[in-house]
């Protein structure tokens, strides 16, 4: 499976990981109705899920996450 493929693949898993149980949380503890709810929880999950990216280096193609509660760029 391609690099770019596989960053694809944990942006989305990391994204549900943290929307599903975000949105009912928000659910139950706010006073949001209607489409408040997952937009509310879209955006906080932006924010705080980690970015994967594939770039290109000199030693070959490479896979990188980066995470708001993590320093700098971490190598897969």
């Amino acid at each position: 499976m391609k690099l770019k493929t596989k960053a694809i693949i944990y942006q989305l898993v990391s994204f549900l990981i943290f929307f599903i149980p975000l949105r009912f949380a928000i659910n139950e503890l706010t006073h949001l109705t209607g489409f408040w709810i997952p937009l509310a929880a879209f955006v906080i999950t932006t924010l705080i899920s980690p970015k994967f990216q594939s770039i290109k280096t000199q030693d070959g193609e490479k896979l990188f996450m980066k995470w708001i509660f993590i320093k700098g760029l971490k190598e897969m």
